[in-house]
């Protein structure tokens, strides 16, 4: 199996390590957190002493970093200069198109091959190894990264060019985002039009307005399957994170002259929550937050 160097052991990186080592390899793993180190040498991963150590002699490396700028810095300033040349290179984050583009372009400069493949599925996803990649890269990059990815995920996808799989994730998570407001609207108004939360559900799951959003992540607890609802909103898809997700699509859409009039607008939405104090809480607690619901 392969010697994998991973970098970004938070609440999905450190998930993700652990399918590799599951897998059978061998994974040296860096985080600035040392309780994240921690865990990661719990579930089987060799500690490394800093980011160019742990893809100082691997065959792939896996990032999965908070934004762009951190993947401009990491691969810069330490990758680049330690992996070797023949090394697979996967950055999982979700970052800016452009960041994305730049550092393959800086990759493919030292003869290194690279893929941006960022993530779909959520924390528990990123534990259970079902986790969906969407890659963008050369067709033969890919070829070389997707052995890898599928020991984390149930789905890869190639979706084209650099930076096509950021491209594809802020569009799939400004459409979850804008989905998720109008569901929790339509739960909100049933409500206090007289209708009972379940029963709604049971019409809406089955007729013209059925959504991912309501069927597979319904916003009112007790309703459809177990979701952060039934937890207090704790844990799940944070709604800052969903905030970050809707500024790279709007920014997006800017640079592409695109008109995203329900994107932006659910932007506005998740920033007021997440200015509330809410920004810790799931995304699907928007419905609390429409409610006039705080804390």
């Amino acid at each position: 199996m392969a010697k994998i160097g991973f970098i970004g052991l938070g609440n999905m990186g450190g998930g993700m390590a652990a399918n590799l080592v599951k897998a059978g390899h061998r994974v040296k793993a860096f985080d600035l957190s040392d309780a994240a180190l921690a865990r990661a040498e719990e579930a089987g991963c060799a500690r490394a002493r800093s980011a160019a150590d742990a893809v100082s002699d691997a065959e792939a490396v896996v990032t999965m970093l908070p934004a762009g700028k951190h993947v401009r810095q990491v691969y810069g300033g330490e990758i680049f200069g330690a992996v070797p040349r023949n090394a697979i290179l996967m950055d999982c984050s979700t970052i800016d198109v452009a960041s994305a583009k730049a550092v393959i372009a800086e990759a493919a400069a030292g003869g290194i091959a690279m893929v941006d493949a960022p993530v779909s599925g959520g924390i528990a996803a990123a534990d259970a190894g079902t986790l969906t990649f969407m890659v963008g890269g050369e067709a033969a990059a890919f070829a070389r990264a997707r052995p890898i990815l599928e020991r984390m995920g149930k789905a890869v996808i190639h979706a084209g060019a650099a930076g096509a799989g950021q491209a594809a994730k802020i569009a799939n998570n400004m459409l979850l985002g804008a989905t998720m407001v109008a569901t929790c609207e339509a739960f909100l108004l049933a409500e206090k039009l007289g209708l009972d939360p379940q029963t709604f559900y049971d019409i809406s799951s089955k007729a013209s307005g059925q959504s991912w959003s309501m069927t597979s992540y319904c916003p009112v607890a007790g309703v459809g399957p177990e979701t952060p609802a039934d937890r207090g909103y704790r844990g799940g898809f944070a709604a800052a994170l969903q905030l970050k997700d809707l500024k790279l699509a709007v920014e997006a859409a800017h640079g592409a002259d695109a008109s995203v009039p329900m994107g932006s607008l659910a932007e506005s939405l998740y920033q007021a929550m997440v200015n509330a104090g809410d920004g810790g809480l799931d995304f699907s607690a928007m419905i609390r937050f429409l409610d006039g619901k705080r804390g």
